[in-house]
């Protein structure tokens, strides 16, 4: 069974996000880059999936500049089996990744697509659902356990309401929760040979896929700051400041 595992540059999780000056993005200059978080996870799990016998192949696959190489380097360090880089330096959004992902799925033919259920940057939750859609396939997100059978995989979702169990046939598309999994370091002898092993590079533009924009970036703004609390006497005292000054309730 093969698997494949896209995944996503972002800006590291612990690195404080700066606004540019014109309010235009996100300032990246200068700042420290990494995988995405939910990526980590599906790396992990199809790894995990690997190692326990019930898949044979692992493939990683990004789209971006030729910087988000970095990150195909770590998957490949932590157990992918190979990587492939779809270049594009176009601002792409949801859909035009699950175009992409879409044609690279007819030439590689996976069993099953496991990506992150989000990445921490634009933070839209779409990709995974928008795949899923373009292929026809059946899709577990928000997975929180992921069991593979007799050529189904049973995938337990976290709802709103406690924990949903779907069983797909395969081929599908998962997309990984925080508590599927806690993603493994990569080993120092594992970085420096997967320095050495050969990316399948591609270009965004030549995969048939209209990469026109269809979102507009009109403005980026820092949150406004949050304001100290306020201690009160008693309960009546709270509700009258609920109702009229913060007018949360009627």
């Amino acid at each position: 069974m093969k698997v494949l595992v896209p995944i996503k540059r972002v800006i590291d999780y612990n690195v404080k996000v700066r606004v540019k000056a014109d309010n235009s993005d996100v300032d990246l200059a200068n700042v420290k880059m990494a995988m995405n978080p939910f990526c980590e996870i599906a790396i992990e799990e199809a790894i995990r999936l690997k190692e326990s016998g019930k898949a044979t192949e692992v493939v990683a696959v990004t789209i971006g500049d030729k910087s988000s190489q970095e990150q195909l380097r770590t998957a490949l360090a932590l157990g992918a089996d190979s990587a492939i880089h779809i270049e594009s330096d176009e601002k792409l959004d949801s859909l035009h990744v699950a175009k992409l992902l879409d044609k690279l799925i007819d030439e590689q033919q996976p069993d099953l697509v496991i990506l992150g259920k989000q990445s921490i940057d634009s933070d839209n939750n779409q990709t995974g659902q928008m795949l899923a859609a373009l292929r026809g396939w059946g899709q577990g997100t928000f997975a929180s356990k992921v069991d593979i059978n007799d050529g189904k995989v049973n995938v337990t979702r976290e709802v709103d309401g406690g924990l949903q169990t779907v069983a797909l046939t395969l081929p599908a598309i998962v997309t990984t929760d925080l508590r599927l999994n806690e993603p493994r370091y990569a080993s120092l002898p594992n970085i420096m040979k997967a320095k050495r092993k050969p990316l399948d590079v591609k270009s965004a533009a030549d995969m048939g896929v209209d990469l026109a924009a269809r979102v507009q970036l009109v403005s980026v703004e820092e949150p406004a700051q949050r304001q100290g609390g306020e201690i009160v006497e008693d309960v009546e005292t709270l509700v009258n400041k609920l109702k009229n000054e913060a007018k949360v309730v009627s």
